[in-house]
C-alpha cells in the first residue's frame, strides 16, 4: 500500500546507551503519523456503501451498480471520491520537501495536521459531491505532507539501534489504521441519519489532534537545526534525542559526525534528476528504475482493491456480512505485518518478496476461478473466497507490504537518493491513484463498465505473476549490507548472483575505503555464486 516510510540519512546515537524513553517517544508519537494515513485510506471503502452516505451524495438509480432503496452513484463519482485522495497526497508529498526545509520536520508535521483537519471539516460537513471531494483533496494533501516528513523525522532523530524498528513500527501503524477504519465503519453502518457516515469522518480530528500535539513535545531533527546553523538547539535536541548531558563527550561526537556527514554531501554538490537515470559502473539508471518499478508493482498486486473497494467487492459476492468481512481482512492485515518486520532481517529482502509474489499469484487465480464458478448463494463457496482473500492478504502484509519500502531505502547511493527516492515515491501514489480511478470501471455492471465482478483477480493474478519475474531479475538481496557495501554489490554482480556475492562480502568484511578499483572488481571472481 502506499505512503509507506523511506529511511534515509545516517541516523543518530550510534555510541549512546540504548534510552528505552527516547524509543518509545519515536514509536508512540512519530509512527503515529502511520495512523493517520491508514485511517483516511480505508474509511471510505465503508462509508461510499452506507445508505444514508448514498441517499444523500447519490441520485435515485436503481439501476446503479451499488444501490440502497434505489439510490447510488455511477462508476466515474465513486472513482473520483476514492481515487481523489491519492492525487492529493502525491502533491502534498511533493510540497513536504519545501515545508520540512523552511518549517522543520517537526513543526511540519504540525502544519500537515491543520492542512488535514481542514480536509475531514469539509467532508464531515458536506451534503454534496463538490465539497466532499475537495476536502477529500485537503485530506489528502495534508497525508502526503506526513508520509514525507514522519519518515524523515525519523530517520534523521532514531537512534541507529532502534532505527529499524521505529520505521517499520510506522509500516505497522498505517495497518492499524485501516483496521480502525473498519472497525469504526463496522459500528456505524447501521445508523438511519448523517452520523453512520460523519462519525467515521470526523474520528479523523481525534488522530491529527494526537499527532500533533505529540509532535510539539517531541524535539527538532538536530540535523535539521545544524543545517540551519543552531548548532546549540541542535546540542539540546540530541541531549534529548540520547538521554545524554548537553556537554557529554558523546554528544559533541555525535554533532561532530552530523557536521561532518553534511558537509560530505554539500560537496557532493547539487544533482538533477536527469543523474538518477545514468548508468555507469554504479547502475543509477538501473538502480532508480529498480525502486520506481518495485513500487508500481506493489500497488499492482491489487492489494489495495480489497481496501479500497473491498466492502463494495464482498457485498455484491452475496457476502451476507460485508462490513464484517472487511474487519476481518484487515486484521489479518496487520497481524501478518510483524511476522515481516521479523522475517526481513532473518530470511532476506529477495526471497520473502519471491515467496510472496508466488503465494499472492496462487491465491488470487484462486479467488477468480471461485468467484465465476459459483454462485451468489453458495454459502461454502463464499466462505472459501474469503479464505483465500484473507490467506492472500497474509502473503502481502508480510512481505510485499513493508519490503518494498526496505528495499527503496537500501539500493540508492548517497549522491542521487533523496531525488530516487522520491521518484520511486510518486510512483507508489500514481498508481495507487490510477487504480483507485480505473477499478470502478472494471468491475461494475452498466453501460461503459467492464462488469468483470471477480474477474479482475485473474488481472491481480496476472501482475502478480509479472512480479515474481520483475523481483527475479531486478531485486538483489542487501540484508545485513550497508549502503556502501550495496554499492559494491551493485558494481560487481547482478540480482540473480547476489545472495552469494552478499554472503562473501560480508565473510571478507568487504568496505569501500579497503578497496582499490581492480581488486573491487574481482573480490569475488572466483567464488561459486547462487541465486
Amino acid at each position: 500500500m502506499p505512503g509507506g516510510p523511506i529511511a534515509t540519512g545516517g541516523g543518530i546515537g550510534a555510541n549512546a546507551p540504548k534510552s528505552k524513553l527516547a524509543g518509545i517517544l519515536m514509536t508512540s508519537f512519530a509512527a503515529f503519523g502511520g495512523i493517520l494515513f491508514g485511517y483516511d485510506t480505508g474509511v471510505i471503502s465503508g462509508i461510499k456503501v452506507m445508505c444514508d452516505w448514498l441517499e444523500t451524495f447519490g441520485k435515485h438509480n436503481p439501476s446503479a451498480y451499488n444501490t440502497c432503496n434505489g439510490y447510488g452513484i455511477s462508476s466515474s463519482t465513486e472513482s473520483l471520491v476514492v481515487s481523489i485522495l491519492s492525487a492529493g497526497t502525491f502533491f502534498g508529498a511533493l510540497l513536504g520537501a519545501p515545508i520540512a526545509d523552511i518549517v522543520g520536520r517537526k513543526w511540519g508535521v504540525v502544519v500537515a495536521c491543520l492542512v488535514f483537519a481542514v480536509g475531514v471539516a469539509m467532508q464531515t460537513g458536506s451534503l454534496g459531491i463538490p465539497l466532499f471531494v475537495v476536502g477529500r483533496i485537503f485530506a489528502g494533501l495534508g497525508v502526503g505532507i506526513v508520509s514525507t516528513l514522519i519518515p524523515m523525522y525519523q530517520s534523521e532523530c532514531a537512534p541507529k539501534w532502534i532505527r529499524g524498528a521505529v520505521v517499520s513500527a510506522y509500516q505497522w501503524a498505517v495497518t492499524i489504521g485501516l483496521l480502525l477504519a473498519a472497525i469504526v465503519n463496522n459500528a456505524t453502518q447501521g445508523r438511519n441519519n448523517h452520523s453512520a457516515w460523519r462519525i467515521p469522518i470526523s474520528m479523523q480530528f481525534i488522530f491529527a489532534s494526537v499527532l500533533a500535539v505529540g509532535m510539539v513535545f517531541l524535539p527538532e531533527s538536530p540535523r535539521w537545526l545544524i543545517k540551519r546553523g543552531r548548532d546549540a538547539d541542535a546540542a539540546k535536541s540530541l541531549s534529548r534525542l540520547t538521554a545524554l548531558d548537553i556537554n557529554d563527550p558523546e554528544v559533541e561526537t555525535e554533532l561532530a559526525d552530523i557536521r561532518a556527514n553534511l558537509k560530505a554531501e554539500e560537496e557532493l554538490g547539487e544533482h538533477s534528476y536527469l543523474d538518477c537515470f545514468r548508468n555507469g559502473p554504479n547502475k543509477i539508471g538501473f538502480r532508480t528504475m529498480t525502486g520506481v518499478l518495485l513500487q508500481a508493482w506493489q500497488q499492482l498486486t491489487g492489494i489495495n482493491f480489497i481496501f479500497y473497494y473491498g466492502t463494495t467487492f464482498f457485498k455484491n459476492s452475496g457476502i451476507s456480512d460485508a462490513f464484517l468481512i472487511n474487519v476481518a481482512t484487515n486484521v489479518v492485515n496487520v497481524g501478518m505485518t510483524l511476522p515481516g518486520m521479523w522475517g526481513v532481517e532473518r530470511f532476506g529482502r529477495r526471497r520473502l518478496l519471491l515467496v510472496g509474489a508466488v503465494g499472492m499469484t496462487i491465491c488470487e487465480f484462486l479467488i477468480a476461478i471461485i468467484g465465476v464458478t459459483i454462485s451468489v448463494d453458495n454459502t461454502a463457496g463464499q466462505k472459501v473466497l474469503i479464505a483465500f482473500v484473507c490467506i492472500y492478504i497474509a502473503f502481502f502484509a508480510s512481505t510485499w507490504g513493508p519490503i518494498a519500502w526496505v528495499v527503496v531505502g537500501e539500493i540508492y547511493p548517497l549522491a542521487v537518493r533523496a531525488k530516487a527516492m522520491s521518484l520511486a515515491t510518486a510512483s507508489n501514489w500514481l498508481w495507487n491513484f490510477a487504480i483507485g480511478y480505473a477499478t470502478p470501471y472494471m468491475v461494475n455492471s452498466g453501460p461503459g463498465n467492464a462488469d468483470l465482478g471477480a474477474k479482475v483477480f485473474f488481472v491481480w493474478g496476472s501482475t502478480c505473476a509479472c512480479c515474481i519475474v520483475f523481483t527475479y531479475f531486478c531485486i538483489p538481496e542487501t540484508k545485513g549490507l550497508s549502503l556502501e557495501q550495496v554499492d559494491i554489490l551493485y558494481q560487481n554482480t547482478t540480482p540473480m548472483r547476489s545472495v552469494a556475492y552478499r554472503k562473501q562480502l560480508i565473510a571478507q568484511d568487504v568496505h569501500p575505503a579497503g578497496l582499490e578499483g581492480e581488486k573491487q572488481r574481482h573480490v569475488y571472481e572466483h567464488e561459486d555464486e547462487k541465486v
